[in-house]
């Protein structure tokens, strides 16, 4: 070698050393981390944990497996991730499709080396072994003892029985060292409460008009023209999809699944994320394992299946980003916006990352309509108009769910082929709403985010111009009911839908378009991240590559007087271009393939985003602005454009840009940011930003983004609590409890259903781990439901807001009565009445009742009048010191947790007002009064 060359390599080797020293993050934990200073991170005990019954503290000995530290970047970080993000998909930019593999991610965007070292050095400190770090320096995973996390993060670990399940949690938000409050956004692992599987199973096969038929791999490619696709020789060889689950599976189903469709054997990998513990097989989330593995293998037929599991989702897709496995992931879990607004930023995060490593990743819409909060098999919404998430999420494409129309024998063969297939075409669609047939909410979820603003790509004929983001994006078919698809679980096979569907067979198809664009050298390498930009130009620039669906809705049927509820329904219709129930429509996959490259930019595409969401109120500045935020402006796709125009709550702006932003020019991937403060809001209030621009050529554009704005953030309190009858501070199973405080509901809301729901107003309870149903949430007092499982004693009350849960304890006793009484302490509804005559009071705080009655609900109206419940316990009635008859005593029908009793007032007391008592079990109430009249 000579003298020159070898002068050459050590340049550039030190070119090599200086471009990663370009990235290389500096320490952000500059001292020791001291265990005696500690910050609580605020809305961690989870709140969608529905446990029927609290077995008090675990074991101190207890094992936690997969408990991980999430770390969060710096402002300065986001920000340049979200500017390379816009850059990565400019054709323009020299980032274009230059994804990052997971260590350049943590050089640029995670913490830097020392720092993980030194938060891996503290918690092995606490006893913990530390299982995994990121790839991407965001995390730390680890596990430990009980004990361990009572220590180190001051909250103990309950055990719960949910559904005759055993499920653990922390019952307070727990604390970490204030050394560690920059770097750490969340605790994961804590808890094992899962979200739930979007898939559903037939209920009305036989009963559906028009015909049914069942999908196989072959229809669904007929369907939506996949086939000339495989014709072609584009079958996913080469190419890689990550499934993420929460359930080993048997790999016997998968084979059979294809062996049944003549498809070559699975090509499948399982892999368990480090550091997790196996979760075995559950029953419970198995058949949408082999769902999601079995379709997505079926579109894309000679892919890798890569099916990533864990003892929960979330845990698994984290490792899925993080490892880079594939350029597509699938994901056919979710839960509501409202139910964890705490961890839609770390739900962001993941996608983000994701996105920058090329990955797609897509997510099932929900299956309950435009209602996405109600409670499993809920017949009748209450909780207003939801979302799912993680579909909701921006860099993720949701998926919603369409319907075949009943046209029996156009469409189908009238036999299979050898493939099981019959299908003769493309099907007309409309919105898939099965809620008629199902006795349950069973739709495609759709609508409106309660918190990502509308992204700037979000734009075309029908997209809502209300500043927030909507989904779903796209749909595929998704009745269970009409046309349900084949799978094979547990042994056997059998038929599902939902949107569960439609997010493996959507992925499968994008895995067929990254192999024809590597095979046909369009893309060095395969990976698209963010495919919602492309999408909606596609759908205006190439409509042929969508089939518009018209018809159908997601509407369901509400409670009058709830959230969004004026009619009895709520929802959305299918209509011309994008809508609220299949987005932009289904696809036809080979037209999409073989134009997704000609939906380049074709003007600037600029995104409006503030620092805070919602904001609150703070003490005024010196110009007398409540509200301060930073509004930032930043282009995407890559062209330069000018700002001319900018209003914000009606207000115009427009002439104080130049002075707020420093110019009015943002330079192609570039960004401009302003300081701006707000005075006088009636509050709360959605905030519309409303703002337009042209472009370098000429091309004029505008935009809208909606923010809520709040007024003191208030921490969430409880004051006291009280028998709701009495206003005393007596407690027994089955009774109403009043609980005061500050922001314990988002608004005033009362049920309107029964059984009575476990959320309303963004509030939620449970009492020594069981769900606490609810009559009543207003920000101030909440009336609940104490559950009949209950038993006396020290009893645990844990309430929770969207942003926070805290607890507090009280005594149960096995009987507590209380008469319902007007203001002046008579009796309500009747506070007079004569000798002999027989009249009505209303009690609660009675106890356990017999027969038996499940919490939050009520009799059935055909009950036989002797066959009401009534309390166990010994119960009498005196009026004025004399014992009074009772003619009836029982939980009529209709009423939750209150017990009627008739009774006769007796001779031989004075007239005027005497003291009415009810007892039970030997505890009498507080008197309330009767008139007593001749």
């Amino acid at each position: 070698m000579t003298h020159r060359y070898r002068h050459l390599i050590a340049l550039c080797f030190l070119l090599c050393i200086c471009a990663a020293a370009v990235y290389a993050q500096p320490d952000r934990l500059r001292g020791a981390i001291d265990n005696s200073r500690s910050t609580a991170l605020r809305g961690l005990v989870h709140p969608n944990a529905r446990p029927e019954n609290d077995q008090g503290a675990v074991e101190d000995s207890f094992e936690l497996s997969g408990i991980t530290l999430l770390l969060k970047p710096t402002a300065a970080q986001q920000a340049a991730l979200e500017q390379l993000l816009a850059q990565q998909q400019d054709a323009s930019s020299p980032n274009y499709h230059n994804w990052l593999t997971p260590e350049q991610f943590a050089d640029r965007f995670g913490l830097s080396a020392n720092d993980v070292d030194k938060i891996a050095a503290w918690v092995k400190s606490q006893g913990f072994t530390v299982t995994a770090t990121a790839r991407g320096r965001n995390w730390v995973t680890f596990s430990g003892t009980a004990q361990q996390v009572k220590a180190a993060f001051h909250t103990e670990i309950h055990r719960y029985i949910v559904n005759g399940e055993t499920h653990y949690a922390n019952a307070s938000d727990p604390s970490i060292p204030a050394a560690l409050a920059d770097v750490i956004s969340s605790i994961r692992g804590l808890n094992d409460f899962r979200l739930r599987p979007l898939l559903r199973k037939p209920v009305a096969q036989t009963t559906n008009p028009g015909g049914v038929h069942q999908m196989a791999p072959d229809d669904f490619a007929t369907i939506y023209d996949v086939t000339p696709l495989y014709q072609a020789g584009v079958d996913g060889t080469g190419q890689k999809l990550v499934v993420v689950g929460q359930t080993d599976i048997n790999l016997s189903d998968i084979q059979k699944f294809r062996s049944k469709f003549n498809l070559s054997p699975p090509n499948l990998q399982q892999v368990l994320v480090a550091g997790s513990a196996d979760p075995g097989i559950s029953p419970g989330d198995l058949d949408e394992a082999d769902l999601d593995i079995e379709w997505s293998g079926a579109v894309a037929r000679n892919a890798t299946v890569i099916y990533v599991y864990s003892n929960n989702v979330w845990t698994s897709a984290l490792y899925a980003v993080d490892q880079d496995l594939a350029p597509v992931i699938t994901m056919s879990y979710g839960e509501c916006e409202q139910s964890d607004l705490v961890d839609l930023p770390t739900y962001q995060s993941a996608a983000q990352q994701a996105n920058a490593e090329g990955i797609t990743w897509f997510a099932a819409a929900g299956d309950s309509g435009a209602a996405d909060c109600e409670d499993l098999g809920a017949s009748i919404a209450q909780d207003g108009l939801a979302v799912d998430v993680p579909g909701s999420v921006p860099e993720i494409t949701s998926m919603g769910g369409t319907e075949f129309l009943d046209q029996t024998g156009v469409y189908w063969s009238a036999t299979n082929t050898a493939n099981d297939a019959s299908a003769l075409s493309y099907i007309p669609e409309k919105a898939w709403n099965d809620t008629a047939i199902d006795s349950e909410l069973s739709a495609t979820g759709g609508g409106a985010s309660v918190y990502f603003p509308q992204p700037a790509w979000q734009t075309g004929p029908g997209v809502p111009g209300d500043g927030v983001r909507h989904v779903p994006d796209i749909a595929v078919s998704a009745s269970a009911d009409h046309d349900g698809y084949y799978v094979y679980t547990g042994g056997s096979g059998s038929y599902y839908g939902g949107t569960s569907v439609a997010a493996p067979t959507m992925a499968g198809i994008f895995v067929l378009l990254n192999h024809y664009l590597v095979s046909t050298g369009i893309q060095k390498q395969a990976g698209l991240a963010n495919v919602n930009p492309t999408l909606y130009r596609l759908a205006q620039s190439t409509p042929a590559a969508f089939h518009d669906v018209t018809q159908g809705n997601n509407i369901v049927p509400c409670a009058v007087g709830s959230p969004d509820c004026t009619t009895g329904t709520l929802g959305y219709n299918a209509g011309v271009a994008y809508d609220s129930t299949t987005g932009l429509g289904s696809v036809d996959a080979t037209t999409l393939v073989h134009q997704w490259s000609s939906a380049a930019p074709s003007g600037s595409s600029v995104v409006a985003s503030i620092d805070q969401n919602p904001v609150f109120e703070k003490q005024p500045d010196s110009s007398g602005n409540g509200w301060v935020f930073k509004l930032t402006f930043t282009e995407e796709a890559g062209i330069g454009t000018t700002l001319t125009s900018l209003g914000i709550d009606g207000v115009d702006y427009t002439s104080q840009i130049a002075g707020l932003f420093g110019s009015a020019k943002i330079a192609a991937d570039g960004s401009v940011s302003a300081t701006i403060g707000l005075k006088n809001l009636s509050v709360p209030v959605n905030v519309l930003f409303t703002y337009s621009g042209i472009d370098a050529s000429g091309r004029q554009w505008n935009g809208q983004m909606s923010i809520p704005f709040q007024g003191f953030q208030t921490q969430l309190q409880v004051g006291g609590i009280s028998n709701a009858a009495t206003g005393q501070q007596a407690y027994a199973p089955g009774m109403i409890l009043s609980i005061y405080g500050a922001s314990l509901g988002t608004f005033a809301q009362s049920t309107a259903t029964i059984p009575l729901p476990q959320y309303l107003a963004g509030f939620d309870a449970t009492i020594n781990g069981v769900t606490a149903p609810l009559y009543y949430v207003s920000p101030n007092q909440v009336n609940v439901q104490i559950p009949y499982a209950t038993n006396p004693g020290r009893a645990t009350l844990v309430v929770g807001n969207p942003y926070a849960n805290l607890t507090y304890t009280f005594q149960v006793s096995a009987a507590a009565p209380g008469i319902f009484t007007f203001q002046n302490g008579s009796i309500n509804p009747i506070g007079s009445a004569a000798h002999g005559q027989t009249v009505t009071l209303f009690i609660t705080g009675e106890g356990q009742v017999t027969p038996t009655l499940a919490t939050g609900t009520t009799p059935s109206p055909h009950t036989q009048t002797g066959d009401l419940p009534k309390p166990v316990l010994p119960y009498s009635v005196t009026v004025g010191g004399v014992a009074a008859t009772i003619d009836f005593i029982g939980i009529p029908s209709g009423l939750v947790g209150v017990t009627q009793i008739n009774y006769t007032v007796p001779g031989g007391i004075s007239t005027g007002v005497q003291p009415v008592v009810v007892t039970v079990g030997g505890v009498a109430s507080p008197a309330a009064t009767l008139n007593v009249t001749q």
